[in-house]
């Protein structure tokens, strides 16, 4: 991630529209980070991802199908150890 002063951000924003298509841009004041420009497909991803965030639900509601799924997943093989303690019963 590029860091830039606010100044210089302010001075040549043009130059940084183009530069956060490629990678995002944190704005400095005194150092420290006071925001982040980052391209549409960023920031639209991660409004995304919040709103995922936000979704939640009540396992109570979880139908006995979807329990069987959640109980049988598995880990990819480079971790059998870990599967091997979800098959302790």
């Amino acid at each position: 991630m590029r860091e830039v002063p606010a100044t210089e951000f302010a001075r040549n924003f043009g130059r940084y529209r183009e530069i956060v298509q490629r990678e995002p841009v944190a704005v400095m004041s005194h150092g420290r980070p006071t925001g982040y420009f980052v391209s549409t497909v960023e920031y639209e991803e991660l409004q995304r991802y919040k709103n995922l965030a936000r979704q939640s639900f009540a396992t109570k509601d979880l139908t006995h199908d979807e329990i069987e799924m959640i109980a049988s997943g598995r880990m990819s093989t480079d971790h059998d150890h870990l599967n091997a303690l979800l098959d302790e019963k």
